[in-house]
């Protein structure tokens, strides 16, 4: 079994953490967290639990953010107990190749993409009756007996297989071609995230960046509430171009607090010492970044009682983010997290069903999302290029796994 994982070897992630943003290519030296090897296949460790070969894996920031350590110690998930070693890749298109005796969702020869595998166990995986109350509802992220002992999946889409529990892996509809079936994972991020805090009719709202979740967080308000009216904030020319294709009707370029009042509607007041606030702003702002700039901005740019929800993940605190906008103009700070169960229009069902729903329809188009593709044994280049978006233009970098 190939393939690239980070080892929570103590360390090694501090020394990875404190190199590699001065030389990004210590990520591959021996003295690294991370790895990129030829490992045993291991065995089916249960009879729910099955192995497959991977067709297609996208590059996400979460594995980037893995593989370079840019998750601060101090962060409140760091207390959880978690896995002692990282499986990277979860943005698969992967074909059954072995089944234990009593796997009942699939067969060999079946096309499956990822589910929970990368998040770890949880009480289906491990097979604990009766489940959590998170388990229970469908929300397998937030389970309570992620911790107990049990077997673990091995391997990940940065390699040439995975072994997991039938639970964790999803069907592929027979309907997707392989590039909207590797999609659907990052589709399903900004289609929960959208689904949780949804604009309404005639709603402004505001999309911060637009690297792929940004895109796709434009691509998803267009095809759920396609009343709205979207900006969206995109640095580079060709995420500009994308975001308008994908239904954004304005550009912001910059964070221009002025041009941001005139696309709200609001009005734009600044003193000396301080950057201003718009009042009026934006209904709904999908924070696809969620740094401490764009957490800051995005707190200033909404109107009062309107939403700011964190689409993006910084794994680091944010001690000089100005939380005032909270009580003073009352707007709503929320947070969103992967994948699971969304309610729309009266109907609850799984994140990926509702993004299969809107491929059927026609209302997702992802012409020019996937703009670089390599071979697995390419793998120092393609994250090379996944981390240039200025310089290579690149939105969403795939490895194509040999046949």
């Amino acid at each position: 079994m190939r393939a690239i994982y980070v080892d929570k070897n103590i360390p090694r992630v501090l020394l990875t953490k404190a190199i590699t943003p001065f030389w990004p290519g210590f990520v591959w030296t021996p003295l690294s967290a991370a790895r990129a090897a030829e490992l045993a296949d291991p065995p089916l460790p249960g009879p729910r639990w099955l192995r497959v070969k991977n067709q297609q894996c996208g590059i996400c920031a979460s594995d980037l953010s893995l593989l370079f350590v840019h998750a601060d110690p101090s962060v409140a998930p760091a207390a959880l107990p978690g896995l002692s070693r990282f499986w990277l890749g979860h943005e698969t298109v992967s074909v059954v190749t072995e089944i234990g005796p009593a796997v009942t969702r699939f067969r060999v020869g079946d096309c499956v993409m990822m589910d929970t595998h990368f998040a770890g166990a949880n009480c289906e995986t491990l097979e604990i009756e009766p489940k959590c109350r998170y388990c229970a509802e469908g929300d397998y992220h937030f389970c309570i007996n992620k911790s107990e002992p049990g077997p673990r999946g091995q391997g990940g889409g940065f390699g040439d297989s995975f072994v997991t529990h039938e639970s964790a892996v999803y069907p592929v509809p027979s309907t997707l071609t392989q590039d909207e079936a590797v999609l659907a994972e990052p589709i399903s991020i900004a289609t929960h995230a959208v689904l949780r805090f949804p604009p309404k009719p005639g709603d402004k709202v505001l999309v911060i960046g637009a690297g792929i979740i940004g895109l796709l967080t434009t691509m998803v308000v267009r095809a759920f509430v396609p009343e709205a009216e979207i900006t969206v904030l995109a640095r580079y020319p060709h995420q500009q171009a994308l975001a308008e294709k994908l239904g954004a009707n304005h550009i912001l370029k910059h964070a221009d607090y002025s041009e941001v009042a005139r696309l709200a509607g609001g009005k734009y007041f600044t003193a000396v010492l301080n950057k201003g606030v718009v009042i009026g702003g934006f209904d709904v702002v999908y924070d696809c970044v969620a740094n401490p700039e764009t957490t800051n901005h995005a707190l200033r740019w909404t109107r009062a009682g309107g939403t700011v929800e964190m689409v993006g993940s910084h794994m680091a605190p944010m001690p000089k983010v100005d939380l005032t906008p909270v009580w003073y103009h009352q707007v709503n700070l929320v947070g969103t997290y992967g994948h699971g169960m969304n309610e729309w229009n009266g109907l609850r069902k799984h994140t990926y069903e509702w993004v299969f729903d809107q491929f059927r329809q026609g209302k997702f188009d992802i012409g020019g999302l996937i703009t670089h593709r390599f071979p697995l044994r390419d793998y120092k280049e393609a994250i090379r290029v996944a981390t240039s978006k200025a310089k290579d233009k690149s939105i969403k970098v795939e490895f194509v796994h040999e046949s």
